[in-house]
């Protein structure tokens, strides 16, 4: 893809599964990566292994990204890209949740992402260029059960991005989201668990999706690329599923 080569770009959650997909990805293009993880060991493996950054950083704590940013950029130049890609999730009927959990939601799921984009995009607009793709959820797009607060903190991504996108337009800035369906993740098998019922839990998974299969990690980084390079220069506020089908909209 064009336009990706030499570009400095942080991947939140990069010692992720689908994180160190997309670290990996940009790599290859010839970027250079700044992995910013909550988890130390994650977050230096994977920027050891794609040849970036390692920040340890909880993107919850406003200063503590200022910080790290402050810290990749000494070192890479100013943020090109940044992809908020860092979620959390614990599966409960709403009912049997509570504040604290509803606070940790939104703390990484909302609060994470506006961190991030509050500091990046101030030096993006003096600069005139700049790529944003945050990492929403079919679950915010068309809901999920037992993901109320984690579906309403993606669906709120979804809204910031075709906002903000409006409001920087003009200066040469895109922000999109993609929204992955079910992947193949350690929250995905902790949820279905090896058990009887996690096999049917993930039976009913792949009927319900097109493809018959759920995602895979290294499903997600071609579309986070693409938004990220030249070839979408005219691409802004868009939602793009990568979910084998199970949702589609036109």
């Amino acid at each position: 893809m064009r336009g990706l080569k030499g570009k400095s770009v942080i991947v939140t959650g990069g010692g992720g599964a689908i994180g160190s997909a997309i670290c990996r990805r940009f790599a290859g293009y010839g970027a250079h990566v700044g992995v910013f993880d909550k988890n130390v060991a994650a977050a230096t493996q994977i920027a050891n292994e794609v040849g970036g950054h390692s920040s340890p950083v909880d993107i919850s704590d406003y200063e503590a990204v200022g910080d790290a940013i402050a810290r990749f950029e000494k070192e890479a130049g100013p943020t090109d890209i940044l992809v908020n890609n860092a979620g959390w999730d614990r599966f409960a009927n709403f009912v049997d949740t509570t504040p604290d959990l509803w606070d940790q939601l939104i703390a990484i799921n909302l609060r994470g992402p506006l961190n991030m984009s509050h500091y990046v995009l101030k030096t993006m607009i003096a600069r005139g260029s700049g790529r944003i793709v945050n990492i929403a959820s079919d679950a915010g797009r068309v809901g999920s059960s037992q993901e109320a607060v984690y579906s309403a903190c993606k669906g709120g991504i979804i809204a910031f991005t075709k906002t903000v996108a409006r409001e920087v337009a003009r200066k040469g800035i895109t922000l999109n989201a993609v929204c992955p369906g079910p992947t193949d993740t350690p929250l995905l098998a902790a949820v279905a668990g090896d058990d009887e019922r996690g096999q049917k839990v993930r039976a009913a998974l792949v009927g319900a999706i097109p493809m018959k299969r759920v995602g895979q990690p290294e499903d997600i980084p071609g579309a986070v690329c693409f938004l990220a390079s030249d070839d979408a220069a005219f691409i802004t506020g868009q939602t793009i599923s990568v979910s084998g089908g199970l949702t589609m909209h036109g």
